[in-house]
C-alpha cells in the first residue's frame, strides 16, 4: 500500500477549545468544519499560516455550494450554529482517493509533473516554509536547503496552503529547465502583496460564516484540487508566455495554486507519514483582484508617486495600527451590502475584531509577518474613522517634534558636527521610536472605548495626553545621559522647551492636541 494522508481526518489542524477549560485539540478538515463551534479559533505557528487554512477552509465552504445566495439569507446564517454542517458532510463524502496528500496520480493541492524530477532534484522540506525558506534561491544557511530532517505530513500540508496564499516573487530553486523556463520565474502569489483582514467571530465556526460571502451557484467556482484534476481547469504550459487565467469563482479564488508543488513522502518509526525532499516551482498566474468580488476585504490607500490607490501592504517600518485609519475609511466607505464591510454593517449590533495579516518582505525575501486586531461595531464606523485618523495624525505630529528637539539637543552638545556624523547625533536625542513603541497600546485603548460606546470626546482627550505625557518621556530618556550641567544642561533645557512650543503651536499643532492639552 502506497502513501496515504488524508487531511480530512488526519488532525492537520491545531484548534482551541471553548469553554471554562479551553485546551489545544488536534482536528482534521471535516471536524473544522463540523464542529466549528466547539472551537474559538485555529493555533498555527504564524498568522500568515493561520490565514491560508481559514483561505482553504473557505474554499471547501463555496466548493460544497451550501452557502447562502443572497445577504438578506446571509444575515441569518452567520449565526446558524448548524450553518456548516451541510459543507463537513459534502467533504466527509467525497471519494477518498481524491484526498490524499501523496496520491501518485492526483497528489492534493500538488503538480504531478514535478514528480519524475523528485528523486534527483529534490531539496529539503526547509523550502515549503516561506519563514525557512528565504527568497527560495539565496538561503542564509545552505544547511536548511539540504536538510534531511523529514517534516511532518500535517505541517507540510499547512505549510504548502501558506505558499499558495503568499508566495513571493523571485526565481525558484529549481531548474529552469524543468518543464519549461517559465517554472523558474515565480510570481507574487495572490496575498503575498497585500494585507487580508479577516472578520473573527466568536468561534471558528461564527469567524468562517462571516468572511464566507453569499453568493449563486455561477459565482460558486470550482474547486482546485490537485494540478492535474481532470475535472479542473486547463492549467497554463512553462513552456510559452506568461498567461494569466481568471477565476471561475469564488472556490477557484480561495484554493488558487499559485505555486507548483511536488512533496515527496516518507515513513516514519512510528508508522506516520512525513516529507523528506521537495520540489517548489511557479504555478498559474492570477489577473489582479482587486476591486472585484474576489478581493472583498481589500484596503485601498493612495500612492502619492503613482497617483492612484493601491492595496494596503506590510511595512517594515510602520506598524499595522498606524494604518488603522485607512482600513476604518474601507469600512465607513463600504459598498452596501456587496462586500466585507458592508455585510458586517447590515449586521445587528455586535462586538467584531477586524484582524489584518501581511508580510514584510525584501524584495523576494521574506523578513516578518505583522499582524493586528482592531474592534468593529456595526453602526460606529464614523466614530473609529474620526479616532483613527486623528490619533493617527497626533502621533505622525508628535514623531516630529521629537526629531526637531532631537536636532536642538544636538546643536548644543555638537556645535560643529561633521556631515555624516549629523545622522547619528539625531538618533542619539531622537525620542520618536521609543514614543512610537509605546503608542500602539494607547492607540489600542482608545478604540476599545469607542467599541464600548465612550463618547469620542471623551475618550479622544485621554488618548492624547497620555501620548504627549510619553512624548516627554521619550525625550527626557533620550536626553538622561547628558550631564546636569554646561552644555548638558542647556540641551536638556531647550529641547524640552522645543517640544512643548511645539505641542502648543497655534498654526502647526492638530486642534484635538492643543484643545486636550488645554484643557488637561
Amino acid at each position: 500500500m502506497g502513501a496515504r494522508y488524508d487531511p480530512r481526518a488526519e488532525a492537520c489542524l491545531t484548534a482551541l477549545t471553548t469553554g471554562p477549560r479551553p485546551h489545544t485539540a488536534g482536528i482534521g478538515l471535516v471536524a473544522a468544519l463540523e464542529d466549528a463551534e466547539r472551537f474559538s479559533g485555529l493555533v498555527c505557528s504564524t498568522p500568515g499560516e493561520t490565514v491560508a487554512v481559514i483561505e482553504y477552509l473557505l474554499a471547501l465552504i463555496y466548493a460544497s455550494r451550501h452557502v447562502p445566495r443572497t445577504t438578506q439569507q446571509w444575515r441569518t446564517w452567520v449565526d446558524d450554529p448548524d450553518g456548516l454542517k451541510k459543507a463537513a458532510q459534502w467533504l466527509r463524502e467525497r471519494p477518498d482517493d481524491e484526498w490524499n496528500l501523496f496520491d501518485p496520480d492526483q497528489p492534493l493541492g500538488q503538480n504531478r509533473a514535478l514528480a519524475k524530477f523528485i528523486d534527483t532534484e529534490g531539496v529539503g522540506p526547509a523550502q515549503l516554509a516561506i519563514e525557512q525558506a528565504g527568497d527560495y534561491n539565496q538561503f542564509f544557511d545552505h544547511r536548511h536547503l539540504h536538510a534531511t530532517e523529514p517534516m511532518p505530513a500535517g505541517q507540510a500540508f499547512r505549510a504548502l496552503l501558506t505558499q499558495m496564499a503568499y508566495g513571493l516573487g523571485g526565481n525558484a530553486k529549481i531548474k529552469p529547465g524543468l518543464l519549461g523556463r517559465g517554472m523558474f520565474s515565480q510570481s507574487v502569489a495572490r496575498l503575498g502583496g497585500r494585507v487580508r483582514v479577516v472578520a473573527l467571530g466568536r468561534t471558528l465556526g461564527h469567524t468562517l460564516r462571516l468572511n464566507t460571502a453569499p453568493a449563486t451557484s455561477r459565482l460558486l467556482g470550482t474547486f482546485n484540487r490537485s494540478w492535474t484534476d481532470e475535472r479542473g481547469p486547463e492549467r497554463r504550459s512553462f513552456r510559452g508566455a506568461k498567461v494569466e487565467r481568471d477565476p471561475d469563482g469564488l472556490a477557484d479564488v480561495h484554493s488558487f495554486l499559485c505555486r507548483s508543488v511536488f512533496l515527496r513522502p516518507v515513513r516514519l518509526a512510528d508508522g506516520s507519514f512525513a516529507v523528506d525532499q521537495v520540489l517548489v516551482g511557479s504555478g498559474e498566474l492570477l489577473p489582479p483582484l482587486l476591486n472585484s468580488q474576489f478581493a472583498q476585504d481589500a484596503v485601498m490607500v493612495d500612492d502619492k508617486d503613482r497617483r492612484t490607490l493601491t492595496p494596503l501592504k506590510a511595512s517594515p517600518d510602520r506598524a499595522l495600527w498606524r494604518e488603522a485609519h485607512a482600513l476604518y475609511a474601507a469600512v465607513a466607505e463600504r459598498q452596501q451590502g456587496e462586500d466585507l464591510y458592508g455585510r458586517l454593517a447590515g449586521l445587528p449590533e455586535q462586538h467584531i475584531n477586524l484582524w489584518a495579516v501581511g508580510l514584510v518582505a525584501r524584495q523576494s525575501a521574506p523578513t516578518a509577518w505583522v499582524a493586528d486586531e482592531f474592534p468593529y461595531v456595526s453602526g460606529r464606523e464614523q466614530e473609529f474613522r474620526t479616532a483613527a485618523k486623528t490619533a493617527s495624525e497626533i502621533c505622525e505630529y508628535l514623531a516630529v517634534a521629537l526629531r526637531d528637539a532631537a536636532d536642538t539637543a544636538s546643536a548644543v552638545v555638537y556645535p560643529n558636527p561633521k556631515p555624516a556624523d549629523k545622522a547619528t547625533h539625531r538618533a542619539r536625542f531622537n525620542g520618536a521610536p521609543q514614543m512610537w513603541a509605546g503608542a500602539g497600546d494607547h492607540f489600542h485603548m482608545l478604540l476599545d472605548a469607542i467599541a464600548e460606546k465612550v463618547p469620542l470626546h471623551e475618550t479622544l482627550p485621554v488618548f492624547v495626553r497620555s501620548l504627549a505625557a510619553l512624548a516627554g518621556e521619550a525625550l527626557d530618556a533620550r536626553l538622561r545621559s547628558l550631564p546636569d550641567r554646561g552644555a548638558g544642561m542647556r540641551a536638556r533645557l531647550e529641547a524640552r522647551h522645543r517640544l512643548r512650543t511645539a505641542l502648543n503651536h497655534k498654526k502647526k499643532a492638530p486642534d484635538f492636541l492643543k484643545e486636550a492639552l488645554r484643557d488637561a
